[in-house]
């Protein structure tokens, strides 16, 4: 039998869903962020390698 009446959680869903959304974004970006340091890194001493010899 189906229920009668308010569907269940569909007032918070939007919400919830904005605020993981952003959420999973922020870490995307982090990730990011880190993976362009690591690289910039790699480069730079790289480049100190190569300098020294």
């Amino acid at each position: 039998m189906a229920k009668k009446g308010r569907e269940k959680n569909t007032k918070n869903k939007k919400k919830h869903t904005k605020l993981m959304n952003r959420k999973l974004n922020k870490l995307r970006e982090e990730k990011e962020q880190r993976k362009k340091r690591l690289k910039d890194l790699i480069v730079k001493i790289n480049q100190q390698k190569s300098s020294e010899e």
